[in-house]
């Protein structure tokens, strides 16, 4: 008995041995990227099409989509998703025109994934120097190596500019750590059922209105639906950051579709 458990036990360790070192392999064969080690699960990076035909990157994470990019040259700098897009839109009706800035803005993007928006801050918005706080030291080497930081921090001669500084940390502790003030806070680290995290309730609110220059601009992205229970976290974030800046807006992904979860767009100022 004992030794037909040890022998059951030795067959299943080196199946799943095989299973290690094999998958990544025949996944490479199909197309497809594999990184088992990341904080949140199994990670996958693969290209694919939008709906136009145009190729894209895509990143999932443990079965949890968290990034995606164009993969031609002259798109590589340009958001696909449309709440990234929103975003964009809305620096340049607060801010203006990049060549209008007096002097560098400093900007904080709270959550790397694949590092879209930064991308879109460096290659676009020179009065911008920004810095991006991701919590897993390999979601940035991947969006290094495959969603090309890589090659924008080459481009934009980033390390000698100073213009995009990559930090492995808490965004939370990294946020209260700084004395300087930012003119741009961005809030793209979600997840369950408090899509902003510490930030979602008043708390939160009053850090970032502690910690945003005259003049700023905070965005979060709050991945809820707009009705029904689970839009709670939504309401309650907004009341939280009414009670903190003298506006607050929201802009919906998916307005056609009220009760499906979309990334929403919150902005305070």
């Amino acid at each position: 008995m004992v030794e037909a458990l040890l022998w059951s036990t030795l067959v299943c360790a080196a199946f799943a041995l095989a299973v290690r070192l094999l998958l990544p392999r025949v996944l490479a064969w199909r197309g497809i990227w594999f990184c088992w080690h990341t904080r949140f699960g199994p990670a996958l990076v693969f290209d694919s099409e939008d709906e136009d035909g145009t190729t894209v990157r895509l990143l999932n994470v443990n079965g949890t989509y968290q990034s995606v990019c164009y993969v031609d040259d002259d798109l590589l700098w340009v958001p696909t998703c449309e709440y990234h897009r929103t975003w964009g839109r809305e620096v340049r009706r607060r801010f203006g025109p990049a060549s209008e800035a007096p002097e560098q803005r400093r900007a904080l993007v709270m959550g790397g994934g694949g590092y879209s928006f930064p991308k879109w801050l460096v290659a676009y918005r020179p009065d911008f120097s920004c810095e991006v706080v991701e919590i897993d030291p390999a979601i940035k080497r991947i969006a290094c190596e495959r969603f090309f930081v890589d090659r924008l921090l080459e481009k934009f001669e980033c390390e000698a500019t100073g213009r995009l500084v990559l930090e492995v940390a808490d965004a939370w502790d990294y946020l209260l750590a700084d004395e300087d003030g930012y003119d741009l806070i961005v809030n793209d680290a979600f997840g369950g059922n408090k899509p902003l995290g510490r930030l979602s309730g008043k708390e939160g609110a009053r850090t970032i209105r502690a910690h945003l220059r005259k003049g700023g601009l905070y965005i979060g992205n709050v991945r809820t639906p707009l009705e029904g229970r689970r839009a709670k976290a939504l309401d309650e974030t907004v009341r939280a950051f009414e009670t903190e800046f003298a506006h607050v807006r929201v802009i919906p992904e998916r307005p056609e579709e009220p009760r499906a979860k979309g990334n929403n767009t919150l902005l305070a100022w």
